[in-house]
């Protein structure tokens, strides 16, 4: 990190954009897609997608798995999670 926010990484920004809007599934897609297109070529815009397919599919297997929080990301992330009622999900036996 360069301490201004930003990775030090080619396009980072538009790299986050293409993340942010592949993950969220929003409206702003193909316009992220274009633009890393245009900034980093095609194959790169292949890679990232590859890469973001790729931790959207690790999580979702830890998550089916059952794999538990590790300590200090659950204590981290315990107040986020009481909001949404997130722990909730585990206390419910399917």
């Amino acid at each position: 990190m360069d301490g201004n926010g930003g990775s030090g990484v080619a396009g980072d920004a538009d790299l986050l954009a293409f993340a942010d809007a592949a993950i969220g599934g929003d409206d702003a897609l193909a316009t992220a897609r274009q633009a890393v297109t245009a900034r980093l070529g095609a194959d790169a815009t292949s890679d990232a997608a590859a890469v973001i397919a790729g931790f959207d599919a690790i999580t979702r297997v830890a998550d089916g798995s059952g794999i538990p929080l590790e300590p200090p990301k659950a204590e981290a992330t315990a107040a986020w999670r009481a909001s949404l009622g997130i722990d909730e999900y585990w206390d419910k036996k399917v």
